[in-house]
């Protein structure tokens, strides 16, 4: 019994009806629980959405965590390391919000709306395509998180650079630049990506020039795991490919 759940709530193929049905069904029920977040008003019909979906999330936990033992190592300790998991988190994470419902009247309570967001997390282990981005993470966390403490670095190096640079008063407007650290941060974030919003900018000749050799070489740091993911997410792509190839190639020779 505990088998065959595990293959309803994975993942199994096209070939189970009922996995590809269930599959449908938190598709539909992270939809809708996401709905109301796109509303200011709070009605009896978003309600009635929101405590049908969280019994159906709490199910679905509930299923993945007693047959955590199929997924991970096939252990006893699995059902103990389970709920650690970056998906087993994210799901209870989302199953928060029942509180608001049980009384909205506590703030934190009300806080725990922000936790619905992380329901888009779910579509990871139904979409083909997330669960390969995934996996190109996974398998290029080292690469990437060098990229990330780089990119971090240079924000901080930049801000401090142009905090200092700059004048905290526009000589011409008498408006503060920069008027705090945290301030030169952001500008140096958006600098860093070349979006620009133009909000805060530097009005000396000195931090314009800062502004450029920033702006160029945050395109250099910006591409860095653009191609890392691209060329991981293509082999990942060809490796899948040849895995179904081989798999069907495997079928023909049964049937002959």
């Amino acid at each position: 019994m505990r088998k065959r759940i595990f293959d309803i709530v994975e993942k199994s193929g096209r070939s189970d009806s009922v996995s590809t049905a269930y599959d449908i069904l938190m598709f539909i029920c992270i939809i809708l629980s996401i709905i109301p977040l796109m509303y200011t008003k709070y009605n009896v019909f978003f309600k009635t959405i929101e405590t049908v979906t969280v019994i159906i999330f709490i199910i679905d936990y509930l299923m993945r965590w007693c047959t955590a033992d199929y997924k991970l190592h096939g252990k006893w300790y699995d059902f103990l390391i389970y709920p650690f998991t970056p998906m087993a988190i994210i799901d209870m994470l989302s199953i928060l919000p029942v509180l608001n419902l049980i009384n909205s009247g506590f703030k934190v309570m009300r806080m725990t709306r922000l936790f619905k967001i992380l329901r888009l997390f779910k579509f990871i282990r139904y979409t083909d395509g997330l669960v390969t981005l995934r996996n190109v993470i996974r398998k290029e966390w080292k690469i990437l998180s060098s990229v990330l403490i780089l990119a971090l670095f240079y924000v901080f190096l930049t801000a401090l650079i142009m905090f200092n640079v700059e004048p905290h008063i526009n000589p011409e407007t008498g408006e503060e630049t920069f008027a705090s650290f945290f301030d030169a941060l952001y500008w140096s974030a958006i600098t860093l990506t070349t979006v620009g919003y133009g909000d805060l900018c530097p009005v000396t000749d000195l931090g314009r020039c800062v502004s450029i050799v920033s702006s160029i070489l945050g395109i250099a740091i910006i591409a860095l795991p653009s191609g890392v993911i691209t060329a991981s997410y293509l082999d990942e792509l060809r490796h899948k490919d040849h895995g179904n190839t081989k798999s069907t190639e495997g079928e023909s020779d049964s049937l002959r």
